[in-house]
């Protein structure tokens, strides 16, 4: 009851005060002290969140974590982005009424679990759908509707969502006039971008 109480005022505070501030703690109750959640974002089935650190999680979106949801370092969504895990939109269009009292699997229901991969972005009004598995270093444009693979350092767009790019492009030319930063970047993405990609 205590920790049901701890949510309620956690989720009030949230809702009243939409500061953003550091540090939340993990699926498996560890710090991590650099990742951003907003308060006006909502989580659905926070117990299938694997989040890491260094994520940012902007304002109002929606997360359904129910079917198993991972996050990994360095993730950014923006704002407005919709994350499913299910999905009974088929089902209730078959069953109509019935579906209240199948008993069963309802014919059609959607539920898989979502992957997105180390430092990779999610633009603003996007929606991934059920069994998404979005690799490293991808870029998801706006208005975006992401479903089944996405491979490492795509740059995805449109409904469905398909690739029109790779960041590694412009990447290769950053890391040409940042140098510096090339160590950083390998540490993640586990090869440097190859200029002639």
């Amino acid at each position: 009851m205590r920790a049901i109480l701890n949510r309620c005022r956690r989720l009030l505070w949230r809702t009243l005060f939409y500061r953003m501030v550091f540090g939340e703690r993990g699926s498996r109750g560890e710090d991590l002290p650099h990742t951003r959640v907003a308060p006006s974002t909502c989580i659905d089935g926070e117990s299938g969140l694997r989040l890491a650190d260094h994520v940012f999680i902007g304002q109002f979106n929606f997360i359904d974590a129910t079917a198993g949801l991972d996050i990994e370092e360095g993730v950014q969504i923006t704002n407005f982005v919709s994350i499913v895990t299910h999905s009974s939109h088929r089902s209730i269009r078959l069953l109509g009424r019935a579906y209240v009292e199948h008993t069963g699997p309802p014919p059609g229901y959607l539920k898989a679990p979502i992957r997105i991969g180390a430092y990779s972005f999610v633009g603003p009004h996007s929606l991934i759908e059920s069994g998404a598995n979005i690799g490293k270093g991808c870029v998801i444009c706006a208005y975006s509707q992401v479903r089944g693979e996405v491979p490492d350092f795509a740059i995805m767009q449109g409904q469905p969502a398909v690739q029109i790019g790779d960041v590694r492009h412009r990447d290769a030319e950053l890391l040409g006039r940042y140098p510096w930063m090339a160590a950083h970047y390998e540490a993640w993405a586990g090869e440097l971008p190859d200029k002639h990609q």
